[in-house]
Order: structure tokens, then sequence, then C-alpha cells
């Protein structure tokens, strides 16, 4: 018994090694400029192929890092919903959906990669794809997602997925800025992760309630392919240069 949980230990150590290594070199050099062998490396690991063995493909690790994140900040979006008062208002789901990752980076203490490694998947089509489907899987998060259309329901469904995705891409990519600047011991505009989340929050309240602008139709293209509205310039434009000394 003793032996199977003294070699447990030692297999989730290891695994644990990999994973901190895997995270920084993603967040730092990215995803295809990083291999196996060097995070085996960097996670102190003899063996070359470490990370094959404990992980499989580079898909199931990036899942395993996504995973060991989730856990805790779906705990803090989980309290947060609790304390909800009875009638929450846009402000309120908006910070439910920004605030759990900013709290857990916060409490991370420094240095940290998460937030890098996670705007780094967000490029790639696949792991995009892979990282949503995680999320959606999320109870709490779903209800958060709720409670924001339901807050807006004069916005149009095209509007709600064009905002969606917005919103998704500014909370990554505001993280990510802000932890490379810690990183490199910059100055920030904020001066703790609570700080940045309530401007974060302010930012995505005024995009959820920007006014839509209906969709106009394109000009008719004259025999060249030239808009009526661009001959009218650029004839304007040349009698300015004919009348110029």
């Amino acid at each position: 018994m003793e032996g199977r949980t003294a070699r447990a230990e030692r297999v989730g150590a290891t695994r644990e090694s990999i994973l901190n290594a895997a995270e920084r070199l993603f967040a730092e050099r990215g995803l295809y400029a990083v291999s196996n062998r060097q995070i085996s490396e960097a996670a102190g690991q003899g063996n070359t192929a470490a990370v094959g063995y404990h992980f499989g493909t580079k898909t199931d690790l990036v899942r395993a890092i996504i995973r060991r994140h989730t856990g805790p900040i779906e705990e803090i979006r989980e309290r947060m919903l609790a304390g909800l008062g009875p009638s929450p208002d846009l402000r309120d789901w908006v910070s439910c959906l920004v605030r759990p990752s900013t709290e857990h980076l916060a409490a991370l203490g420094g240095p940290t990669w998460y937030a890098r490694f996670c705007a780094q998947v967000t490029t790639d089509p696949t792991l995009r794809a892979m990282v949503i489907e995680e999320s959606l899987a999320s109870p709490a998060l779903r209800r958060v997602l709720d409670g924001t259309w339901e807050s807006l329901p004069e916005l149009p469904v095209e509007a709600r997925r064009e905002r969606k995705a917005m919103t998704r891409d500014l909370i990554v990519l505001s993280c990510a800025e802000r932890e490379r600047a810690l990183a490199r011991r910059e100055s920030t505009d904020r001066a703790s992760w609570h700080e940045a989340a309530t401007g974060l929050v302010d930012a995505l309240v005024g995009l959820w309630l920007a006014p839509v602008t209906a969709p106009t139709a394109p000009s008719a293209p004259s025999a060249t392919g030239t808009p009526a509205h661009s001959r009218t310039r650029t004839r304007e434009a040349a009698r300015r240069c004919t009348a110029s000394p």
C-alpha cells in the first residue's frame, strides 16, 4: 500500500511539473514553437517522452492545463452567483464573467502565465473551439450568459453573437496584456487585478449597451466597378487640384 501511495505521489508531482513547464513555455513562446522535449527538460524530466506518456497529444496537454484552472475559477463564479441580489442587472452579470478569472490570477501570486497561455490558445481555431466547449460545460457560466441575455431583451440575435465573441476576446487579451506587463515589471494603468477588473467591466457594459447600427445597402457600382459616391469624390478632388495654383 505504501509503495503504491509513494508511486502515485511521484506521478502526481511529475504531472504537476510538466503542467507548470508547459503553461509557462506556451505562454512565453507560443503553442507551436515548443516541443515535448523542451517541456520535459524544463520540467526536470530525463525522459524526453514524459509529456506524451503522461498526457498524450498536445491537445490533451492543453486541456489538462485549462482544467486545473477551471475548478478554482468556477468556485469563485458560483460564490458570486450565490451573492447576487434578487434583481441582478447587466453589470452584475458582466462582473460574474470577468471577476472569477481576475480573482484567480490575483490568488496565484506572481509571476503567472495562465492569462498569456489562454491568449495563445484562442488564436488557434481548433483549440479555441475546444476551450469554448470546455467553458460551456460549466452550469455557472451558462447561468451567467443566460442572465446577460435576459438583461438585453431588445438586442438582436446577430449583435448578441458578435458582442459575445468581442467580450470573450477582450477579457482574454486584456488579462494577458496585464499579466505580460507585470511579468516585465512594467507600469500598469490599474494597481491591482481587482481594479483592472473594474475597468474591464466598465468597458464591457458599454459594449453591450452600445447602439446597433442597421446595415446599409451598398451603392450600385459603375461599369468599372467603382461605387457612385467614390466617383463623385474623385471628380471633386480632380477639380480642386485643377483649380489650385
